[in-house]
């Protein structure tokens, strides 16, 4: 039997007045007030719509019904004497004539509250997330990514981008994360891979002579999740552009982002083209990190000469860098927050001091600092009430806890952060080779991919820590959104790129032998990033984890409590696709 509707919860004004209609939906809440009488919420997709049921054997029809079971109800709409303005249909109420229960829920008692699912813990959340969803407040963040998914589309397309899904089922290439695996059947110790990007594909839909290429493509990687960053998959809006150079990237998604940013964020004002661009060397050294967030107006400043000698163990023959904070009078229980947190994160130290309103420096540090006074207030132009928080270390180790600390500090000191707009900007200029922090070996930086900036002639003569990439970040609002390059397209300085890292030449033929053959017929020289969708809906959401944002999320250990994955599968299966398990013991 089809079930149907002549209006939705959110549809119905005074001008339905006297009309019948048949409302569909789930039983929110009632409120009793006598055995032939009840105020009954139904609520749907689009709203909610009152129900005051008037005669016994319309109450009787509710009996034993729990609870976000779904009822049809057919009645007359009626001005409503109480108006709710906080509603769509506040003027009117419908006066059932019928009631019909098209789904039973079972369960007096439901696991949580729907309209406060979201105060819920997040493992019952994720469990039943079919009832966490209907909460409108949850589901409008859903509504919010299929809106902002289909305004990308449209613009992309707009743009003269040409939409290809690229495979799911390909092969294992060395891309920075550890691959999911998936066994093969027919080819017995052979597996596939499931994608971490289409980058391969992309770069040979240009060598196949397509000139603008996108998709809102689905990425797997197996890494350990955090705030801004779901384990196991993620979506991201995809692009490749042949005959292009690092600004033709620039210009599109200097065109395309800030409009869906504007219209659907919570702020209402995005960044202009041009974005602001820092080398990837300048972000670091002014701002302590390569995403930094320019809502805040801190900078930092190294202070190793100043501050060397002057007694304190930390400081002795390590990088000394700066924060300072004009007028921030915190309580030392604020500072002593900021300090801490800022270890958490960065793994290291920080330390303060301060210029009270008599000149004077004070606090933290202090006493350490008394010799040096006037040549600190003079360096530092310092004035009374200033505040000046410090990290010191190795160079990188410095500049990342500075960084950090220069985050918290923005976040807590009155006047320094611009909080009602999308910051975006463009690092470029990122060093081509770095060496490993677990390996201690040279490594790519970035994107093994990438163009080095001088070509060959580079890669043959220069040291290799001191080469730079054409490769680029996009950071919003101190988000990482995307990483992005002009790729490397001819086979020779792309064999020459990874034998300086060890891989010979016959490794990459066999590690990327469709890419490196086809680059071999005449390659376009070509350009494209690919901007993370769940990390551009977060922001524009204004939320702060990202799984909000996800219609059906796992949690921090990469498993799916509502579907029980991942799971043990029979003896069967496993031989199907010649595996035998050898699992450590309990």
């Amino acid at each position: 039997m089809v079930q149907s509707r002549t209006h939705t919860c959110n549809e119905l004004n005074m001008s339905h007045v006297g009309q019948e209609v048949t409302l569909t939906g789930w039983y929110d809440n009632m409120r009793r007030v006598s055995k032939n009488l009840g105020f009954l919420i139904l609520r749907d997709f689009y709203g909610v719509t009152q129900i005051v049921v008037e005669t016994e054997e319309m109450m009787q029809a509710l009996n034993g019904v729990n609870n976000e079971s779904t009822l049809s109800v057919t009645g007359l709409v009626r001005e409503r004497s109480n108006k709710n303005p906080a509603i769509a249909t506040g003027d009117v109420e419908v006066v059932p004539s019928a009631i019909k229960v098209l789904g039973k829920c079972i369960y007096n008692e439901l696991p949580f509250e729907i309209s406060h699912s979201k105060e819920a813990d997040e493992s019952a959340r994720l469990k039943y997330r079919y009832l966490d969803l209907r909460n409108p407040a949850v589901k409008e963040k859903i509504v919010l990514r299929s809106r902002i998914v289909a305004e990308l589309r449209k613009s992309m397309i707009e743009h003269d981008f040409l939409e290809i899904t690229t495979p799911i089922l390909t092969c294992s290439s060395p891309e920075g994360a550890r691959d999911y695996l998936v066994p093969s059947r027919n080819h017995p110790g052979k597996f596939y891979a499931l994608p971490q990007a289409p980058q391969q594909f992309k770069q040979i839909l240009m060598t196949a002579g397509f000139d603008r290429y996108f998709q809102i493509a689905p990425c797997f990687r197996d890494e350990d999740a955090r705030a801004d960053r779901s384990p196991g998959e993620f979506y991201q809006l995809d692009m490749e552009m042949a005959f292009a150079t690092q600004e033709d990237v620039f210009a599109v998604i200097e065109d395309v982002l800030p409009p869906v940013f504007s219209k659907y964020g919570i702020y209402k004002e995005a960044s202009k083209p041009p974005f602001k661009r820092l080398s990837y060397r300048e972000a670091m050294e002014t701002y302590g990190t390569d995403k930094p967030d320019l809502r805040i107006d801190l900078t930092l400043t190294e202070v190793s000469d100043l501050l060397q000698g002057c007694g304190f163990g930390p400081f002795a023959g390590q990088t000394i860098e700066a924060v300072v904070v004009t007028g921030f009078s915190a309580s030392r229980k604020v500072i002593d927050q900021i300090c801490a947190d800022t270890e958490v994160v960065s793994g290291n130290k920080a330390y303060w001091f301060r210029l009270d309103e008599q000149g004077a420096i004070v606090g933290g540090i202090a006493k350490f600092l008394q010799d040096s006074k006037d040549r600190i207030i003079e360096t530092l132009h310092l004035q009374p009430g200033d505040f000046v928080g410090l990290s010191a270390g190795k160079k990188g180790a410095a500049l990342k806890t500075a960084g950090v600390l220069r985050r918290f500090l923005g976040l807590k000191a009155e006047g320094h952060m611009r909080k009602d707009c999308y910051e975006f900007c463009w690092i470029v200029d990122f060093p081509m080779y770095e060496i490993g922090e677990e390996s201690g070996e040279l490594e790519f930086c970035h994107n093994p991919f990438s163009m080095p900036q001088g070509g060959m002639e580079a890669l043959n003569d220069r040291d290799p820590l001191e080469i730079l990439a054409y490769q680029y970040d996009l950071v919003c609002n101190g988000v990482e959104l995307s990483s992005g390059a002009v790729r490397n397209h001819d086979p020779e300085i792309m064999v020459k790129a990874f034998s300086i890292v060890g891989l010979p030449e016959e490794a990459v033929k066999a590690k990327f032998p469709a890419m490196y053959n086809a680059f071999c017929y005449g390659a376009p020289p070509h350009a494209g990033i690919a901007p993370g969708v769940d990390r551009m809906i977060m922001l524009i959401a204004g939320e702060e984890s990202i799984r909000e944002i996800i219609p059906f999320p796992m949690d921090k250990m990469a498993r799916d409590i509502m579907m029980g994955a991942p799971a043990e599968v029979d003896i069967k299966q496993l031989q199907d696709v010649h595996i035998k398990l050898d699992l450590p013991e309990a």
